[in-house]
């Protein structure tokens, strides 16, 4: 395929928001200053990701049309087939970038090696070029990461990158149905996390943590439990329900599992309001999850088409 244009998607750093928040640069300087805090770090990176956007635009625009968009745009933006898509920010613009691709590949670049980890990053403003170079010619290897998906009683989806949450919207019990194959019971939980192999290094890494410092402090054996460490391209998503309760209505037997594609996890709401279901940590992009909706929980049929060195 012939990719006609290279869209390349930014983020604001965090002095960007410090300087909505305040109005002006000196105003956020201020406030941190006389807060103790740091306010040359925020500079530094700032400057940082700044510069690295320039020399990867101008690297870029060589190869072909460029088009810039800024993470907060991507919910209205439509990608075009013959888009060549690059990110340039921390692991989450990837996560971000990645629910509005349709098979696109993705060159994810790491601004500032030096302070960014950049798990899902394998490209450099040095390297990227190149690969997109390469991407042109139809030379390149992508890894197809797995997703999750939402998909409501109504028609609504919503995918994830890395992990879904369905529970309530405030630090209240969550109620409802749970069911998986033959099994089902009510819930009252802190809601219910499902892993994908991207994101099985995250949220639901926590989740094994908590319970292994509970087995340490109150197992007699002490045996830790191995956290689960999926593959990215895996055909399978882990869930664990964060704190059932046990009660005349409520039971505890479904409290983790593996969903497949023949075996999807059904919840069904009994909150009157304040239900939700979001992904990768937006709680602001959400789907309502009230009485009278079901949501079933499986793998996404798209995939996001990392390109790799």
């Amino acid at each position: 395929m012939e990719y006609e244009k290279i869209v390349l998607v930014t983020r604001k750093t965090r002095l960007d928001g410090l300087v909505e928040r305040f109005n002006t640069r000196g105003q956020a300087k201020f406030y941190l200053e006389h807060s103790g805090g740091d306010f040359s770090f925020y500079e530094r990176e700032h400057e940082t990701y700044y510069a690295a956007v320039r020399a990867l635009r101008l690297a870029l625009s060589r190869l072909a049309k460029t088009q810039e968009i800024e993470r907060g745009f991507l919910p209205n933006f439509v990608f075009a087939e013959t888009d060549l898509v690059v990110t340039i920010g921390i692991d989450g613009l990837v996560v971000n970038t990645a629910k509005y691709l349709n098979g696109q590949p993705l060159i994810a670049v790491n601004p500032d090696p030096a302070h960014i980890d950049g798990v899902l990053l394998p490209f450099t403003v040095e390297t990227a070029p190149a690969a997109a170079a390469q991407v042109q010619k139809g030379m390149f290897r992508v890894r197809q990461i797995s997703m999750a998906e939402a998909r409501l009683n109504d028609g609504q989806r919503l995918l994830a990158f890395n992990d879904l949450f369905i529970g309530a919207r405030t630090h209240v019990s969550a109620r409802y149905r749970i069911r998986l194959g033959e099994q089902q019971e009510r819930h009252s939980s802190s809601g219910v996390i499902v892993s994908t192999g991207a994101g099985s290094t995250g949220w639901l890494s926590s989740l094994f943590n908590m319970a292994n410092g509970i087995l340490s402090e109150f197992s007699s054996t002490g045996q830790p439990l191995s956290p689960v460490r999926l593959e990215w391209e895996a055909d399978r998503l882990v869930f664990v329900v964060r704190e059932p309760f046990i009660s005349k209505t409520s039971g505890a037997s479904i409290t983790c599992g593996q969903i497949t594609p023949d075996s999807p996890l059904v919840l069904e709401s009994e909150m009157p309001e304040g239900g939700v279901i979001f992904s990768d940590g937006v709680e602001a992009d959400f789907l309502a999850f009230n009485a009278g909706a079901i949501a079933s929980i499986g793998l996404a049929e798209k995939k996001t088409h990392l390109v790799m060195p």
